[in-house]
């Protein structure tokens, strides 16, 4: 199934509503839908001018959240959260609460917030996403009940690779897509917790058509590290080396089409329009062994070697991976 470039998220601030055939009908589903819904919060950031990821990913974020534990513990996607100064949680009935960015994990794309105030919404149980096949129904929901949720199918469960150094082994796609996925809610069958919209990426049909389905991040990559997140902040493990490229899949192969500010690969010389030939003595067909071969050199800190062809000329280059959470704004509590 191929997959099409990324879009950027969209903020949800305005009047909107998915069209009532693509709803969810709660006669349905065996569970409480609705109630199921009311776990699903909308959330706003505010991220410095001079953070790291203001360029990239903007200052003011939108998206959702989803309320995973009574207390107010919300999952949602990492993007919405990093570097912010303020987070704002809004439930179905209006009700804006402050957040804390607790935690986000770069490896799997999850971010935590706690709500400095009481929600007093229910929460969603979080279920087993290796359980979930392709063609199986399911719920893609934003903040607003089944007026912002989309009844939907699992088109495919397979590997994913982001242009920022991101790898998923089992994505989760769905269709058809939530026009605002940041954060949505992934929602099986038994009403609980399956999985968090990240992006909007485009397949191929038979007739050549490009359709729009969102790619959710597995929950059962939660589990194993939610201790740590809740505990640490971050994975307690050595990280993963990161070079700071950002790289697409092209006609001609692997190309760098945009470099990190101060990151590891622009200080070392890569330029953007160079193709990856390989890392080390491994070539680079794809993205996902790109991302492998960076990865398999060591701990954040290790020495990776990139073969490039730029201007019909071969070149190694040395770079020195960093730990790129070291370029980031640690959350603050106010």
């Amino acid at each position: 199934m191929p997959l099409g470039l990324e879009s950027e998220p969209v903020s949800e601030d305005r009047d909107w509503e998915i069209p009532p055939e693509l709803q969810p009908d709660p006669d349905d589903y065996s569970f409480d839908l609705d109630r199921a819904l009311e776990s699903v919060v909308g959330l706003s950031s505010v991220v410095p001018a001079d953070a790291f990821t203001a360029g990239t990913l903007g200052t003011e974020r939108a998206g959702s959240g989803v309320v995973i534990r009574e207390d107010g513990l919300v999952l949602t996607i990492g993007y919405l959260i990093t570097e912010a100064e303020q987070v704002w949680l809004r439930s179905l009935a209006g009700r804006r609460t402050a957040g804390h960015a607790l935690a986000y994990d770069q490896e799997t794309g999850f971010g935590l917030v706690q709500t400095l105030g009481r929600l007093g919404l229910p929460s969603l149980s979080l279920g087993r996403s290796d359980a979930l096949r392709v063609g199986d129904s399911a719920v893609v929901a934003s903040r607003g009940g089944r007026q912002h949720a989309v009844a939907c199918k699992v088109v495919a469960r397979q590997e994913f690779a982001g242009y920022w150094e991101y790898l998923l082994d089992d994505a989760i796609f769905t269709a058809p897509a939530h026009p605002f996925w940041g954060g949505t809610a992934l929602i099986g069958g038994e009403g609980k917790l399956l999985g968090i919209g990240s992006l909007l990426v485009q397949r191929g049909d038979a007739q050549g058509r490009r359709l729009d389905i969102n790619m959710c991040v597995p929950i059962d990559h939660l589990t194993p590290i939610l201790k740590d997140l809740l505990s640490y902040g971050r994975v307690n493990k050595p990280s993963r080396p990161w070079l700071g490229i950002f790289a697409a899949e092209q006609q001609e192969g692997i190309v760098v089409v945009g470099l990190a500010k101060g990151g590891p690969a622009e200080k070392a010389g890569v330029q953007v329009g160079d193709r990856v030939l390989a890392v080390g003595k491994e070539e680079s067909g794809d993205l996902a062994t790109l991302w492998q071969a960076i990865w398999s050199a060591g701990t954040a800190g290790a020495e990776v070697r990139l073969s490039l062809l730029r201007d019909e000329i071969t070149t190694t280059v040395a770079i020195r991976s960093a730990d790129r959470a070291q370029f980031l704004r640690l959350p603050t509590l106010h």
